[in-house]
C-alpha cells in the first residue's frame, strides 16, 4: 500500500524532473497528473495511485513548499467536485481517459445543466427532452442558474428520454459539448450586479451516444452521485480556523474597537463557535469520505454553510454601521469564479442570500436530512408512480 513516505518520494521525483521554476504551469500539472499525484485516491492511470484519500494532503504540502502551481480549484470547482467523481463512478474507460486529465489540469472548464425554470427544487420534474436519432441524441430545452456556463467547455446534463415513465425513471445523464452551435448562453444578472449564473438554451443539440453517462433511464441514479458530491464540495470545503465568512468580521472586530457593543460581542462569539464547529465537522466528513462515497450528511453541512454565511454577513454589515451600507462596484461582470470573501461587506451580505438556494435549497436539504439521516417518515408523494407526461405542470 502507498504510504506517506512513498508519496513524498514521488513528489520529489516529480519536482526534480519538472522544476516549477522552469516548467510551464500546464506542463507541470499534466506531469503531476501522469505521476498519479493529482488525486491520489483515484485509480492508477487516471491521476491517482489507488492510495487513501487522506494522504492527498501529504502531496499537496510537499508541492506547495516547493512553489509548484496548483490547478486553481475555485475556477474548476464544478469539474473537480461534481463531474469528475460522477465520471469516475459511471463513465466508460474511454470517457475516463478522455475527460479526467484535461478536467483536472484546468484545460476544460465544466458547468452543470440540471435546474430548469419549472424544475429546481423538484429536479426530477425536468422537461428538457433528449430523443435518440441513430448514434446521437437530439436535445431541446432550457436550463437555468448555470454557474460558469459562459466559460465552460463541457457540461453535465440531465434530460428526459422517456416521458411515459414516472419522473424519476425516464431521465438519462449526458456529457454536453458547450461549443455546439445549438447551445446558447445568456447571463442572469444578480443582486450583486454580477452575472456568474446563466440560463442555457439547447436547440437541436446533438450529443453522441458515446457521451451518455450510465444506462438509458438511469440518469436520476447517476445524478445523485453528482448532487451528493456537490453538497460536500460546497459545505465541506477545507478551510483554516477563521477562514470563510467569519474571518473578515473577526478582523474588523479586533482592528476597530470603537465599533464594539456588548450585544454584538455576544452574537459574534456565538457565530465564531458555530463556524468553528462547522469547520471541524467538515473535517470529520472528509475523513469519512475515505471509507466511501458521500452520503446525505453533506446536505447537513451545506445547510450549516448557508445559515452561517447569511448570519455572519448580516452581523458584519451591522457592526460596520454606516460603512456597512456602502457597496464597492455595481458594474455588470461575468466572473470566472466566485469569491465569497474577496470583496466588501456589502457584497458578502448580498451574495450570501444565494447560499440557501444554490446547490439545493435549504428546504429540500432539510427534508433530505430528516428522511435519510434522522430516519423520519417521508412526506406523502402522490406523483411517484404517475407518468411524467400525465403530471400537472
Amino acid at each position: 500500500m502507498t504510504d506517506a513516505a512513498e508519496l513524498r518520494a514521488r513528489a520529489q521525483e516529480l519536482l526534480k524532473a519538472h522544476p516549477p521554476a522552469t516548467t510551464g504551469r500546464t506542463d507541470f500539472l499534466k506531469a503531476r497528473f501522469d505521476a498519479g499525484l493529482a488525486w491520489v485516491h483515484y485509480p492508477a492511470g487516471l491521476g491517482g495511485l489507488d492510495a487513501p484519500r487522506s494522504l492527498q494532503v501529504v502531496v499537496d504540502a510537499e508541492l506547495a513548499a516547493a512553489g509548484a502551481p496548483d490547478n486553481d480549484p475555485r475556477r474548476i470547482g464544478i469539474g473537480l467536485g461534481m463531474a469528475a467523481p460522477t465520471i469516475l463512478a459511471y463513465g466508460t474507460e474511454e470517457q475516463k481517459e478522455r475527460f479526467l486529465r484535461p478536467l483536472w489540469v484546468g484545460e476544460e472548464v465544466w458547468c452543470q445543466l440540471f435546474s430548469e425554470p419549472g424544475a429546481g427544487s423538484d429536479l426530477a420534474a425536468l422537461g428538457t427532452r433528449a430523443v435518440r436519432d441513430g448514434d446521437t441524441w437530439v436535445v431541446n430545452g432550457q436550463k437555468v442558474w448555470t454557474s460558469s456556463a459562459h466559460v465552460a467547455r463541457w457540461a453535465i446534463l440531465v434530460a428526459r428520454t422517456d416521458p411515459g415513465l414516472p419522473k424519476h425513471r425516464g431521465i438519462t445523464y449526458f456529457l454536453c459539448d458547450m461549443t455546439d452551435p445549438g447551445v446558447e448562453v445568456r447571463p442572469l444578472r444578480q443582486i450583486t450586479g454580477e452575472a456568474e449564473f446563466n440560463e442555457v438554451f439547447l436547440t437541436g443539440v446533438r450529443i453522441p451516444d458515446a457521451h451518455r453517462l450510465g444506462e438509458v433511464g438511469d440518469g436520476w441514479k447517476v445524478a445523485q452521485t453528482t448532487l451528493m458530491n456537490e453538497r460536500v464540495s460546497i459545505g465541506g470545503m477545507r478551510i483554516p480556523r477563521e477562514g470563510g465568512m467569519i474571518g473578515p468580521v473577526s478582523r474588523t472586530w479586533r482592528e476597530r474597537p470603537s465599533l464594539r457593543t456588548h450585544d454584538l460581542h455576544q452574537r459574534l462569539l456565538d457565530l465564531w463557535v458555530d463556524a468553528e464547529v462547522a469547520r471541524l465537522t467538515g473535517e470529520r466528513l472528509r475523513q469519512q469520505l475515505v471509507a466511501g462515497r458521500p452520503g446525505p450528511e453533506g446536505s447537513g453541512m451545506k445547510l450549516a454553510f448557508a445559515r452561517l454565511n447569511q448570519e455572519i454577513s448580516g452581523l458584519e454589515v451591522e457592526l460596520l454601521g454606516e460603512d456597512g451600507l456602502l457597496y464597492d462596484d455595481w458594474t455588470m461582470r461575468r466572473p470566472e469564479l466566485v469569491d465569497f470573501t474577496g470583496r466588501d461587506a456589502g457584497y458578502r451580505y448580498l451574495r450570501s442570500k444565494g447560499n440557501s438556494i444554490e446547490g439545493g435549497t435549504s428546504e429540500v436539504l432539510l427534508n433530505i436530512v430528516a428522511e435519510r439521516v434522522l430516519g423520519l417518515p417521508p412526506e406523502p408523494r402522490n406523483d411517484k408512480d404517475v407518468a411524467w407526461k400525465d403530471l400537472t405542470r
